[in-house]
């Protein structure tokens, strides 16, 4: 499957950005879609994901109650709305996915097998 990000940009803090990941190449019907994370000289981190089947969501503590993820079935896109964005929100955003029917081990980096590019979200203060 093949994975494309967009929708990053620049945006004020407090401000909203909705980031799109469109997937081909097959359906992700028995898929997680993942949004992770990377700040300069930072690791990359888990922010969002989601189960494709049933839609059941988690989410990092950190964008917890500010960033919603969703998918759209039909259009095989993942989305990732974020509001109350903070500067330290600041950081390539990458969609990910790997194929599973357990919605468990989702906020681990190594289990993801398909990703995106990353597109850059700049909170200004």
């Amino acid at each position: 499957v093949q994975l494309q990000a967009s929708g990053g940009g620049l945006v004020q803090a407090g401000g909203s950005l909705r980031l799109s990941c469109a997937a081909s190449g097959r359906t992700l019907r028995s898929y997680v879609m993942g949004w992770f994370r990377q700040a300069p000289r930072k690791e990359r981190e888990f922010v969002a994901a989601i189960n494709w089947s049933d839609g059941r969501t988690g989410y990092a503590d950190s964008v917890k109650g500010r960033f919603t993820i969703s998918r759209d079935i039909a259009k095989n896109t993942v989305y990732l709305q974020m509001n109350s964005l903070k500067p330290e929100d600041t950081a390539v955003y990458y969609c990910a996915g790997y194929e599973s029917i357990h919605f468990v081990n989702y906020k681990i980096v190594s289990h993801y097998g398909h990703w995106g590019q990353g597109t850059l979200v700049t909170v200004s203060s």
